[in-house]
C-alpha cells in the first residue's frame, strides 16, 4: 500500500469507539535504516488564535488492527 492511499482515512480507536483524527493531519515515525513505519502520531489539537496548543498520541504499527477503504481501526492498550 502507498502512503497516497492512506491519506484521508479516518482513524478510530476500537476499544474507546472514538475518532482520533485523518491521516492526513497526521505524522508518520519511520525507521531511517530500513524505511518502515514504526508508527503514527496523531495530533490532538486545540486553536488558541493562530497557535496549535496540545499533546499527541504515538501509536505503534503493531497496534492497527485493519486498513479500510475510508477507516484505520487501531486497538491501543490502556496504558500508552
Amino acid at each position: 500500500m502507498r502512503l497516497s492511499e492512506l491519506s484521508g482515512k479516518e482513524i478510530v480507536d476500537v476499544k474507546k469507539a472514538e475518532r482520533l483524527g485523518i491521516l492526513g493531519q497526521t505524522d508518520l515515525e519511520i525507521n531511517e535504516k530500513d524505511g518502515q513505519i514504526q508508527a503514527l502520531v496523531i495530533p490532538t489539537l486545540k486553536w488558541f488564535g493562530l497557535k496549535r496548543h496540545g499533546e499527541e498520541i504515538r501509536v505503534p504499527w503493531n497496534h492497527i488492527k485493519k486498513i479500510g477503504n475510508d477507516m484505520i481501526i487501531l486497538d491501543i492498550s490502556e496504558e500508552e
